[in-house]
């Protein structure tokens, strides 16, 4: 049987006492309605995880002994950056759990001429704590022990201006001569930008090309940019990564 598997943000060592968060013990105890002596899975997000065993449970206190350390499964070879324009609601909850799932290392939320979502600085924190927590949660789904890092949402424009490039830029257009698949090979880090509902207008396509990205398509149909990004880094992580 697949235990539960739980993400605490204390660092973690072997022999140890955790007192889980508020949500982690609510799911725990309410939702799974496990008891003490019940085992878990812990994890760090710094790699690796415990195996666990809960020693008390008192309504929103659950507290967890650690015991064999484990070090999990590796994570892809192929460091995948997803700078991704916000979408809404949902939409934009589903990209990032299955970007998670499909191996990315970290995630820049951009804000683009497109976007339907319209953020101030209030609500950037508050979406990106929300979009850290559904990353959290992909983890604890599928296995992996390193929790990927949301960047604060930024103006695509701002972000293409002040980052700098490392190993290979590629973004997503569906006129781009180019393919995907049709790339001889790519290096260990790479970067993907998705646009939003609508996609990248021609200005931003050209901002884009000028700060490094290569335009690349996935195939004859425009697909919605939740779908993009799940056929783009599968496609990526099947022939350079770890889906194979």
């Amino acid at each position: 049987m697949r235990l539960t598997r739980i993400f605490v943000t204390d660092p973690l060592t072997p022999g140890a006492e955790v007192r889980l968060s508020a949500s982690a013990a609510s799911h725990v105890s309410k939702v799974l309605r496990l008891k003490e002596g019940a085992p878990l899975i812990v994890f760090d997000g710094t790699g690796g995880e415990h195996r666990s065993e809960i020693t008390r449970v008192a309504g929103s206190n659950v507290h967890v002994a650690l015991k064999e350390f484990m070090p999990g499964a590796p994570e892809s070879a192929l460091k995948l950056t997803l700078v991704q324009g916000v979408s809404r609601g949902e939409r934009m909850d589903w990209t990032l759990q299955k970007a998670t799932e499909l191996g990315v290392s970290a995630i820049v939320p951009v804000l683009t001429a497109r976007s339907v979502v319209r953020l101030d600085e209030r609500q950037s924190l508050a979406k990106r704590e929300h979009w850290q927590a559904v990353v959290v949660s992909a983890c604890e789904q599928c296995g992996r022990t390193r929790v990927p890092g949301i960047a604060p949402p930024v103006r695509l424009r701002d972000y293409l201006a002040t980052s700098k490039k490392e190993g290979l830029r590629l973004a997503l257009s569906p006129v781009a001569q180019g393919s995907l698949a049709g790339l001889a090979s790519v290096p260990q880090k790479l970067e993907l930008l998705i646009g939003p509902e609508g996609g990248l207008d021609d200005n931003e396509h050209l901002i884009a090309e000028q700060a490094g990205y290569l335009p690349v398509r996935l195939g004859p149909r425009v697909l919605r940019t939740e779908t993009a990004s799940v056929v783009a880094l599968s496609v990526l992580q099947a022939l350079w990564g770890d889906l194979q």
